[in-house]
This record gives structure tokens, sequence and C-alpha cells, in this order.
């Protein structure tokens, strides 16, 4: 349930509960009003524990690994260095 439909639940079970007097008969709004307010409290509760569980989640440090000499490959006896260029032709742009 979410925070806002915990408090809305809890705002219609005070209205039902406090603000109407209507007599159905059949139906007590009161005990209505009250129903809506307690499933709105546990609502409120239950996502607040949810939040707390999850802020509470602590990230392990990041730990650095630096090469000092960089593997290169060896073909038929002779060292093999790989390159990057980036070839741009004469008026054009990109």
């Amino acid at each position: 349930m979410g925070i806002g439909a915990s408090i809305f639940l809890i705002a219609l079970g005070a209205i039902f509960a406090f603000a109407i007097d209507a007599d159905l008969g059949w139906l007590n709004v009161n005990v209505v009003g009250w129903v809506l307010m307690l499933a709105g409290l546990v609502g409120l509760l239950t996502t607040l524990y949810f939040w707390n569980r999850r802020r509470a989640v602590v990230a392990a440090p990041v730990r650095e690994r630096v090469v000092a000499d960089p593997v290169v490959p060896v073909q038929d006896d002779r060292v093999v260095r790989e390159e990057y260029r980036e070839v741009r032709r004469p008026g054009r742009t990109v």
C-alpha cells in the first residue's frame, strides 16, 4: 500500500467514524470507519517498516585493481601491440 493510500484510508475512516451520523440498519458506519482507520494504520506501519529496511542496506567498498604491466600477446616470437586509431576524412563533421 503506500503512505498516501494509508493516510487516505485513515482520513476516510475518521470521517465515517466521527463525522457521519447515519443509521442504515444493517451497516454500522462507525464500525466501518474504525476498520478503515485500522487498515490505514497497519498499511502505514508496514510501509514505514519496509522503507527503513531498504535504507539499512550498506554497499561494500569498491576495491580498485591496478595492473602495472598490460598483458601483450605474442605471435611467432613477435610482440603484438593493439592500437585504436580514429581516422577522420577532411571536410566531414559529425
